[in-house]
């Protein structure tokens, strides 16, 4: 192979030093004949109404990923919240379901899966069921009945899950509450809201939703209408096996920490992109001016004296055998 054969190592040193030259040469030409006044583009072009626009599309790409940044920061708040609140009443002491709602409309955010105790007899007569209840992917229902206390006002109890039946769109079998006094300790739960778009079932004995004042429609007693309970304990136990009850919540926040993060990552990177196209448009522009051309030599030299990669020594293998 010839030395000054561009492909061998002296025939690169060889064209090396050639464009080094010829660049030395030029710099010296254009240094010569420039007239010290004569402006150069520079960072002038920046304050150009194309570059206004580009500004603001960054800052407009960055408010909005602040938005959904700020949302995830809140629902992580909010997941916090509840994981407080979990640990807070889930276990807690039962208190007297007439101490925490006083009247048949009382309800208060923080009182969300409070163990309640309450003592009456279970209503099979007026006992409802919601429809659409999922567990593990299986359609079912939710069995609610109301416990009439002594004055006659009536606590509904949610007693748990039991699947649809094989040949109807209702269970195949209801597993029966204790009969005569019986005391419950349940979780509070806020009734639900309705469900827009659904019309009401055509059994009396179903609802789409624990909305209780639709419930109690239902329901001969009168009920407190502010909260519900998914059942924790009946004592005296009941003969039958209980309908399937509920797993304790995860405490888990989820990924939303990791993804407020992630939108502000974004937003920055929104102004690190402006910014490359910034500074190649620099280049471009200002391509002729001595300074720029020892900036952009120098580059290409520190390029040159990094370590080849195994993909560069390949196509360097694939060019001397070709």
């Amino acid at each position: 192979m010839n030395e000054f054969d561009p492909r061998s190592r002296y025939g690169r040193r060889h064209a090396e030093r050639i464009r080094r030259a010829a660049a030395e040469e030029r710099r010296t030409d254009d240094t010569a004949a420039r007239d010290p006044d004569e402006p150069f583009v520079g960072w002038g072009f920046v304050r150009s109404r194309r570059w206004f626009g580009y500004l603001a599309i960054a800052v407009g790409f960055a408010i909005l990923c602040t938005l959904f940044g700020m949302w995830q920061w809140d629902r992580r708040n909010e997941a916090v919240r509840e994981n407080q609140q979990i640990a807070a009443n889930y276990d807690h002491t039962p208190v007297p379901v007439r101490d925490a709602l006083p009247r048949a409309g009382s309800w208060q955010d923080d009182q969300t899966w409070l163990r309640v105790e309450v003592t009456g007899r279970y209503d099979t007569d007026d006992q409802l069921l919601v429809r659409n209840r999922v567990h593990n992917g299986q359609p079912g229902f939710e069995v609610l009945t109301p416990l009439v206390t002594a004055d006659g006002r009536a606590f509904v109890v949610d007693r748990g899950w039991v699947p649809t039946g094989n040949r109807q769109d209702a269970p195949d079998s209801v597993p029966a509450p204790p009969s005569g006094q019986v005391t419950v300790v349940a979780r509070l739960q806020q009734s639900e809201p309705r469900i827009p778009g659904r019309t009401d079932p055509a059994h009396t004995d179903q609802v789409q939703s624990v909305t209780l004042t639709d419930v109690a429609k239902k329901i001969d007693a009168p009920i407190w209408t502010g909260a519900y309970g998914q059942l924790a304990s009946e004592s005296p136990a009941p003969a039958d096996a209980r309908p399937l009850g509920w797993d304790r919540p995860s405490a888990d926040t989820g990924l939303h920490l990791s993804y407020f993060i992630q939108w502000f990552m974004f937003a920055a990177g929104g102004f690190g992109f402006l910014a490359y196209l910034m500074v190649q448009e620099y280049r471009n522009l200002n391509q002729d001016d001595p300074e720029e051309r020892e900036r952009a030599l120098e580059r290409q030299r520190r390029k040159d004296a990094k370590p080849k990669t195994d993909a560069d020594v390949e196509d360097e293998l694939l060019e001397s055998r070709g």
